[in-house]
């Protein structure tokens, strides 16, 4: 039993325009929504429409939306606006009290933050890795450890771009990856671990880029990714959770983030309660902290 957290960067639920959002592509299955879409998400999911603005004027950014979905803490508010790119002091001392991953592992379950990281980031000092993104403040809060690219071909980890193409592209001798492959090694993560996070931030750059061939590529794999995922998962054992930290790429109209709702997306065990329990994303943590309680219970 455990619970898996998809996390994807710049993922909001758009107009019903086929011109600016990709979402709404025929070839688009499990990441198929838009703002009129009703409850019900594709294998017999369920999907909830959260807000990401928590109440503050401007456009939701990364740092401050990252650490409330991470949290449970409106950030924002706290900060008394949105923060781009990396937490703050004041954010990664939330973090490091709050952070889901803190939590889980101190309630007893095996938790991760399934990513791998470059090795220039092991070369950095411990004062610079708490200057970078939410996740990897949320990791170390958690005292976690971190994968290497050395884990990806022995099938413990994932990095980023699933496929390992980028990390190709830079010289890496590391396998390709098809995106039922990639899923394949997130199913099989559930064996281990109770608690399970993984990243994925390719969706922002694609929206940033406004291309929506480029764009549309992209979200085809990760649909792929997805869709694989849940078959692979024993859902009456597990919770599969998707959302994201604001919106972006379902708007290719504009080079900037939305303030659309997001989508919060789950499938297998506890699943049906999500409606209930989500409004917004500061609310997500203690649904899934709820969930694995229900489950270990």
């Amino acid at each position: 039993m455990g619970v898996i957290l998809i996390f994807v960067d710049g993922l909001g639920m758009g107009k019903t325009d086929p011109e600016i959002n990709p979402c709404i592509h025929p070839s688009i299955q499990a990441l198929s929504f838009h703002e009129n879409s009703n409850e019900h998400a594709w294998n017999q999911g369920y999907l909830i429409k959260a807000d990401a603005c928590l109440g503050i004027k401007g456009l939701p950014q990364s740092a401050s939306g990252q650490t409330s979905l991470l949290t449970g803490i409106n950030a924002p508010q706290l900060l008394g606006r949105h923060l781009p790119a990396f937490p703050n002091n004041t954010l990664r001392e939330v973090i490091k009290t709050h952070s889901l991953m803190k939590k889980t592992r101190e309630a007893g379950f095996r938790t991760v933050f399934l990513n791998a990281y470059r090795p220039r980031f092991f070369d950095l000092p411990m004062e610079v890795r708490w200057r970078m993104s939410t996740t990897t403040v949320a990791t170390l809060a958690a005292g976690l450890s971190f994968f290497s690219t050395n884990d990806l071909s022995s099938g413990r980890t994932l990095y980023h771009d699933f496929t390992n193409a980028e990390l190709v592209r830079r010289g890496f001798q590391l396998p390709l990856f098809s995106p039922e492959e990639a899923a394949s090694v997130l199913a099989d993560a559930t064996d281990s671990y109770d608690f399970i996070m993984y990243e994925h931030f390719k969706t922002d750059k694609a929206g940033h880029s406004q291309d929506m061939n480029k764009t549309l590529n992209s979200l085809q794999d990760l649909d792929r990714f997805i869709c694989t995922v849940i078959e692979k998962v024993d859902l009456s054992k597990h919770l599969i959770l998707l959302t994201s930290d604001h919106g972006n790429v379902e708007d290719l109209s504009t080079k900037g983030h939305t303030r659309n709702p997001v989508p919060v997306l789950t499938w297998g065990l506890c699943a049906e309660k999500s409606a209930d329990k989500i409004k917004d994303i500061t609310d997500i943590p203690q649904y899934i902290l709820s969930s694995l309680v229900d489950q270990m219970g």
